[in-house]
């Protein structure tokens, strides 16, 4: 029963996987048994594993996904899962918000998991073969937080876009899931929360039912699941990974 839970024989492309949440669901697909393909911004890192593959570009350029998904498949003839965790945070105040902010976060954070999505859903489908594709959303998608308010609108988009591409892409085989993990240390996160008061961690900690921050590990199982065939009859689901961040109302004294 447990080969269920295995993806030997299966091939991942994982945006923005360079480091944080991404690089933990490459190294959590790679021990599955999926052969994997990172994404990062810059150039591959000297110390990057070697079980990776590895592909560099700019999703906020317009005609970078298609690019990274076709060197993807020539790294990965067999690719069949795509995770579309690429994504990041430029918001200031909402008066103080900027075209170009919002721009870019949508591009980044929306446009550019579609038209991978998109990429990828094509290629499977002119060689008749079914996929997964997971999409990393976020708590934000569905409980909003102070001078947020692009963020939380991408992180929103891409809970429904999880919804749409499971309804679109059920017929050809492709089944589309989402995890939206909450307060996750990452060094995205890191620098927010190591700037903040103690205070302020404290109260999270509180409000955490688990009572802990969580780690980039912490979100990598739900993502393998979703992958596996032990998952082949969900889709159009997004599982959240909060440690119970969201469950309770008002959280512990």
């Amino acid at each position: 029963m447990m080969k269920a839970f295995s993806l030997e024989g299966h091939a991942a492309l994982i945006t923005g996987s360079s480091q944080g949440i991404g690089l933990a669901l490459g190294q959590a697909l790679h021990e599955a048994g999926a052969g994997v393909v990172c994404h990062g911004l810059s150039e591959r890192p000297v110390e990057f594993p070697e079980w990776a593959g590895y592909v560099s570009c700019d999703l906020c350029d317009p005609s970078a996904p298609e690019t990274l998904v076709n060197h993807a498949f020539k790294l990965k003839p067999g690719l069949d899962t795509l995770v579309c965790n690429a994504g990041s945070f430029f918001d200031v105040h909402p008066l103080d918000m900027t075209r170009e902010r919002w721009d870019k976060t949508m591009q980044l954070n929306v446009a550019s998991a579609f038209f991978t999505a998109q990429a990828f859903a094509k290629r499977l489908v002119a060689e008749k073969r079914g996929g997964s594709i997971v999409i990393t959303s976020s708590t934000n998608g569905f409980q909003a937080e102070a001078e947020s308010c692009a963020y939380d609108a991408s992180k929103g988009a891409l809970v429904m876009l999880t919804k749409s591409l499971a309804v679109s892409l059920a017929d050809y085989g492709i089944r589309v899931n989402g995890i939206a993990p909450g307060l996750i240390k990452t060094p995205l996160t890191a620098t927010w929360m190591e700037s903040r008061d103690r205070s302020v961690l404290e109260h999270y900690e509180k409000k955490i039912l688990l009572r802990r921050v969580g780690a980039p590990e912490d979100v990598a199982g739900a993502a393998v699941f979703l992958c596996s065939e032990a998952a082949s009859y969900i889709t159009g689901e997004i599982i959240v990974i909060d440690g119970g961040l969201t469950t309770g109302q008002i959280g512990r004294r």
